[in-house]
């Protein structure tokens, strides 16, 4: 059933095409539920971050789960409040700690805002001695990232920000196809839009193959070539999602769900409000 696809990075690194999410999942103790019964199942890709607040239940279930460290890629975030050169840097030591391991296999910047380029510095030496092996940034779509880009002694391995059939990101696919920067997706079923997983298309396909309209949304992710980790706190709905490797679509069948293409996006914050909106919160230690 699960013959996990892999995508090889620009920095080298190999990670699993598809993981599981732990944004609003609350507090350690279900995270920590969530991350065991995923990886007894199969998974071995968790996204978290500070700014979810369930670092330590990750860790907690990647250290009861038995699995060798190195068969699980852990990817956190640091918030804005965090940025900086030396303050990133000790941020970084704050996460490892939180986690209860020794590197991060992936790091991202979460926002946009602040000292974006120290705390890029940061992660650059961060990756030299160790405690990081990849790093990207997350909603990372105005000129800022070419500001970042344009100052990278390490270029980022992913971006991670909202893609769905109906912003599928295509402008912003071409902007970092030169640096081999692999797109992450985040609310990868459209924020659970009953218009979007009720499109007569995935129906039509997932019956051919037997699969739930979800199912065929999250193979469509990875057949062209995002990385994607839906959340879900439950374990059925966790093995349907992973279970999208025995099938493949057909060159039509994913021409026809580029077709769904709309421009609409479910989260349509303007940068203003963003800044506004995450200048009050530092997500505690």
């Amino acid at each position: 059933m699960n013959d996990q696809t892999y995508i090889v990075l620009n920095d080298g690194n190999r990670i699993p095409q598809l993981g599981v999410g732990v944004f609003q999942v609350a507090g350690d103790d279900l995270t920590q539920q969530v991350c065991e019964e995923a990886l007894g199942l199969g998974y071995r890709h968790i996204d978290t971050a500070h700014a979810y607040q369930n670092e330590r239940g990750v860790g907690a279930a990647v250290r009861s789960s038995g699995i060798p460290r190195e068969e699980v890629w852990i990817t956190s975030k640091l918030w804005p409040s965090e940025y900086g050169d030396s303050a990133s840097d000790a941020a970084i030591d704050k996460m490892l700690k939180r986690i209860g391991i020794n590197y991060l296999d992936m790091l991202l910047l979460h926002q946009q805002f602040g000292d974006y380029l120290g705390a890029w510095k940061a992660l650059e030496a961060a990756v030299a001695d160790g405690r990081v092996r990849s790093i990207g940034l997350s909603n990372f779509e105005s000129e800022r990232l070419e500001e970042v880009l344009g100052t990278a002694k390490i270029l980022p391995s992913v971006l991670q920000v909202e893609t769905h059939p109906y912003y599928q990101q295509l402008a912003l696919k071409e902007r970092i196809a030169p640096y081999g920067i692999v797109l992450e997706s985040w609310y990868p079923l459209g924020h659970g839009d009953p218009e979007l997983l009720g499109e007569q298309v995935f129906t039509e396909i997932g019956s051919k193959y037997g699969k739930t309209n979800a199912q065929v949304i999250l193979r469509w992710h990875t057949q062209v070539g995002n990385i994607v980790f839906p959340r879900s706190t439950k374990p059925q709905r966790l093995a349907e999602n992973l279970d999208i490797f025995d099938f493949t679509l057909t060159d039509e069948e994913v021409s026809g769900i580029n077709e769904l293409e709309r421009g609409k996006r479910y989260f349509t914050m303007t940068l203003e409000e963003q800044e506004a909106n995450l200048s009050g919160f530092i997500p505690a230690d």
